[in-house]
């Protein structure tokens, strides 16, 4: 079981590097080199995509003017919609599912009140005829994962993020997208603040199944 084999945080290993991939939402202002950057998107050209068409496009946004005006709109969405969402489904009983879920809404305001704030940001766009549809982000997110992937790699604390879909038409103005090329998550990244370490989930016996839902996977 993945709980239960010993974690060197230190390891560039793939397994350790995904058993200790956080999403980091308190980032450090310093700035990253480009250098590092620069692997995390040819990490994200690695990924596999449909009929290999690479349609993927990624905007590195650095300038401050442009990430306050789109954090505008990414606070609004919080306020709007995903707070009164996520309070709605906090737990009624004091416990530890409680307790858990005031941390996560703690990391979450503070992730939206200092989004701007993150290094860089990597847009994740897809260059597209039509609209954009679920079968563009199948697509796009395994590059997003390999970015998650080697940005931890690398010391560097990020998280995905789709928040602004809320406000497509604005922020995409905002960043100057084409109008061939659309949006589909902001991964902001920076030094963490906190540290990386073993994740918390479900057991797998919980989610994985052998030819049917009423036979677990035997793990």
């Amino acid at each position: 079981m993945m709980t239960d084999q010993k974690i060197d945080l230190k390891s560039t290993d793939l397994f350790d590097i995904q058993r200790t991939m956080r999403a980091m939402r308190r980032l450090k202002p310093d700035p990253i080199p480009n250098a590092l950057i620069t692997q995390i998107l040819e990490a994200a050209t690695c990924a596999p995509n449909g009929g290999n068409s690479q349609k993927w496009r990624f905007l590195v946004i650095k300038d401050p003017e442009i990430k306050k005006a789109v954090q505008v709109y990414y606070k609004r969405a919080y306020d709007e919609v995903q707070k009164p969402r996520h309070d709605a489904q906090a737990p009624k009983e004091p416990g530890p599912a409680l307790d858990q879920h005031h941390r996560n809404e703690a990391a979450i305001e503070y992730l939206t009140e200092n989004f701007h704030k993150a290094p860089v940001w990597i847009i994740a766009c897809a260059e597209e005829v039509n609209s954009p549809s679920a079968s563009s982000g199948a697509s796009i997110y395994p590059a997003v994962q390999n970015m998650l992937l080697a940005a931890r790699a690398l010391g560097l604390g990020a998280t995905l993020t789709a928040r602004h879909i809320t406000f497509r038409i604005e922020v995409e103005k905002l960043l100057g997208l084409p109008d061939n090329v659309s949006s589909f998550a902001i991964l902001p990244i920076g030094y963490p603040v906190g540290r990386f370490g073993p994740t918390s989930r479900t057991p797998l016996g919980k989610v994985a199944f052998l030819d049917s839902f009423d036979n677990p996977w035997p793990y």
